[in-house]
């Protein structure tokens, strides 16, 4: 199919025709997962245009055949960044950390002293502070964790951001989010970088939450906020199956405040709080 697209020398704006939208948003939903509704055109076609402006690229056409050839890999992330918003910061939805520093932790840490394996994932980690603040709360109920056999697991789709988690060095006022009692005493803050007992907890990789997830272990709590919003139902409901095959019999799952738990995964994941979900099966979903 060609798509038409055309410049306006004057402003430098592209014009985004609705053959451009309606490709764009399919190359979105089938390579990300993404629903892009059509009040979302304006929004694309003033973020793709600058793009397209910086690139030399003439026409949308140009730029959607150079996301499917060799080495597209590097565009495709900017186009998924220019479609989404990173928004996020350390202890974002405090309820969810005093549940986890309350309900989810002390007999995970319990377990791991036994010689129990304890697995703790944030899915769209975006620059890391969630996965960061998890990993500040289990430093503040267990010091020792780095002995025992307790990891977090940081993932996101968007490799950029995923490489701003792995740095950990953040500005002051973010940094001035973390809650006093969670900042690791002698710590000096120097370059503004995470402390390294509080890295040396998470690791990160890159990961597309509508492809199958690679792992053969099962986590105790999983964290994926304000991501599920970016998905249309039939996606938000794979995911959620996905995630609750992913726990471990009374593990966790934390969704965003704007999403909703539905499909067949609401069948076994009971509500524990606000946005909180609790494993009652020890099965998976088909």
């Amino acid at each position: 199919m060609s798509i038409a697209s055309s410049i306006d020398p004057g402003v430098g704006q592209f014009s985004l025709s609705d053959q451009d939208f309606d490709a764009i948003a399919k190359f979105a939903h089938k390579n990300f997962g993404l629903a892009l509704s059509s009040n979302k055109k304006p929004l694309v076609s003033s973020r793709l245009s600058r793009r397209l402006n910086k690139l030399k690229v003439q026409n949308f056409n140009k730029y959607l055949a150079s996301l499917d050839a060799p080495g597209g890999e590097g565009e495709r992330s900017e186009l998924l960044s220019l479609l989404t918003t990173n928004v996020t910061q350390f202890f974002r939805e405090s309820h969810h950390f005093d549940t986890l520093r309350n309900d989810v932790l002390p007999p995970l840490i319990e377990k791991a002293r036994s010689g129990g394996r304890v697995r703790l994932w944030s899915a769209g980690c975006s620059n890391g502070q969630e996965p960061y603040s998890i990993a500040m709360v289990l430093h503040k109920l267990c010091p020792e964790a780095g002995r025992l056999d307790i990891k977090i697991l940081g993932t996101d789709i968007d490799p950029v951001v995923v490489r701003t988690a792995q740095a950990a060095q953040y500005p002051a006022d973010e940094l001035a989010q973390i809650p006093a009692e969670y900042r690791v005493k002698g710590d000096s803050g120097a370059d503004n970088k995470m402390p390294e007992v509080i890295r040396s907890r998470v690791s990160f990789g890159v990961l597309n939450l509508i492809e199958p997830f690679p792992f053969r272990g099962k986590f105790d709590a999983i964290f994926c906020r304000n991501v599920a919003i970016y998905f249309d139902t039939p996606t938000q409901q794979k995911v959620w199956a996905a995630f609750q095959a992913s726990l471990n019999p009374n593990g966790y799952l934390f969704i965003g405040h704007s999403e909703r738990m539905s499909g067949p995964a609401a069948t076994q994941l009971k509500t524990a709080g606000i946005t909180t979900y609790i494993n009652s099966s020890a099965g998976t979903l088909a």
